[in-house]
């Protein structure tokens, strides 16, 4: 039998685009209530058994049985040996993308992570302290696939920060350690490493056990029982976000090969059966040219079955009246990664005010920026790019206000802010700024 991938086909024309457009936009983030069961007995026990616990659960799960967490524990002589373990070719490329990802975060960090402050008129500084959180845990996926483009891309950031303990945890199903995962750990520098997941590992790293030490944020994708997880022990500790299915949107003026807007769309697709692969464009035929595409090269790929499943479950092509109606609907979408396809892409970019990476031009696949452009990969999902950034060195740090108020400016403060204090009823925190005035 034949795969197919049916995208659905809609038109901005259409007086029945609207429900169209929002149903196949709409995600439904039902969390299983036995995920969210699980996950809070499975955190409750690593907070109150820890390593015990996290022994029991990796064991279950994951199928490695130790009799201590320090068995879980990967040295750095082993990711050095995984490193030198890996083709040369495949070296080098770890080691040209993390070079890449460190020059754009420390390019980040100069321009909004340094420490400020000024006197006015009366002596008063005024100002902020930025510094890096003390440490922080990474989770890398490591069940269907394995992703050391994660470890570079959270791990990288945090080092530029100054964090100063950056802790990995990888699932290792079966025991199987990947060497590239091991090897990305070794360039970017991470501090220790665990081959624990799941929500244990969220567990371990958020609340600590007699092995793990407890961390101060969490950052890194993961299945449905980490998401779970991370939403569960924020408070405890901080998260980057809850991220959900990947998504793609293409803006197509045609005049890219349409094959490469084809393969762009996989390269979302493949992720899984519940990513978003989008293409708005203003000319029918194109359109119906990037369609041949697909069915063209979908049996080339071998992940194929998920592809088709994606692009016919939640894939559209969509024909607008023009590009500008196109960067209207892209902003609805607010997608987590925004390909413009266009002769003249710095056109249209004034107009795109939501997207957690903007892609310009024919040139620029999203893979680029999924493994080596330098910018972070970990970027909002489910329209939060309205309100959410990607992840930065900005995420590794916290800031503390500076205040130090002269003599002199005490006068002038203190009235203020006895008025203000009164008014609240606040006696306390007027007579604290009363006594200080002459």
């Amino acid at each position: 039998m034949k795969l197919v991938a049916s995208p659905a086909h809609l038109s901005t024309v259409s007086g029945l685009f609207e429900s169209e457009f929002k149903a196949r936009l709409h995600w439904a983030e039902d969390t299983d209530a036995s995920i969210e069961s699980s996950v809070a007995a499975i955190l409750q026990d690593v907070q109150a058994r820890g390593d015990a616990a996290v022994l029991e659960y990796t064991a279950r799960w994951d199928q490695v049985r130790a009799t201590t967490v320090a068995e879980l524990e990967l040295t750095q002589a082993e990711l050095k040996a995984a490193f030198d373990s890996i083709p040369a070719q495949q070296r080098t490329a770890l080691e040209a993308a993390a070079k890449r990802v460190r020059s754009y975060h420390e390019a980040q960090k100069k321009a909004s992570g340094e420490s400020w402050s000024y006197r006015d008129a009366d002596g008063t500084l005024l100002g902020q302290k930025v510094t890096p959180l003390e440490r922080v845990g990474i989770y890398v996926p490591g069940g269907k696939a394995t992703y050391p483009s994660s470890v570079l891309m959270n791990a990288i950031p945090a080092h530029v920060a100054g964090v100063g303990e950056i802790i990995m945890v990888v699932p290792t199903p079966r025991g199987e350690k990947n060497a590239m995962v091991l090897a990305a750990a070794y360039v970017a520098g991470v501090t220790r490493a665990f081959t624990i997941g799941g929500a244990q590992a969220v567990a371990a790293l958020a609340y600590g056990t007699q092995s793990i030490p407890a961390v101060h944020k969490i950052t890194g994708p993961g299945n449905a029982y980490v998401a779970a997880a991370k939403r569960r022990v924020f408070g405890t500790v901080g998260i980057d976000m809850i991220a959900g299915p990947s998504e793609i949107l293409v803006l197509a003026d045609g005049s890219t090969p349409p094959d490469w807007v084809a393969m762009d769309l996989f390269s979302q697709a493949e992720h899984d059966e519940l990513a978003q692969s989008i293409l708005l464009c203003p000319d029918a035929a194109y359109i119906a040219q990037v369609q041949a595409s697909i069915d063209r090269l979908l049996p080339e790929m071998p992940r194929a079955e998920i592809i088709a499943k994606s692009l016919t479950d939640r894939g559209a092509l969509i024909l607008t009246r023009s590009m500008e109606e196109a960067c209207e609907i892209s902003n609805r979408i607010a997608p987590e990664h925004l390909e413009v396809s266009s002769q003249d892409p710095h056109r249209w970019e004034p107009l795109l005010k939501h997207a957690g990476a903007i892609f310009l031009g024919a040139f620029t696949s999203e893979s680029l920026g999924d493994y080596c452009a330098g910018p972070n990969h970990v970027l909002p999902t489910s329209g939060t790019a309205r309100f959410s950034s990607p992840l930065g060195v900005y995420d590794f740090q916290k800031r503390s206000s500076l205040i130090e108020v002269s003599e002199q400016g005490a006068q002038t403060l203190g009235q203020i802010a006895s008025v203000l204090a009164h008014g609240e009823g606040l006696q306390a925190h007027a007579r604290a700024a009363e006594m200080r005035l002459k």
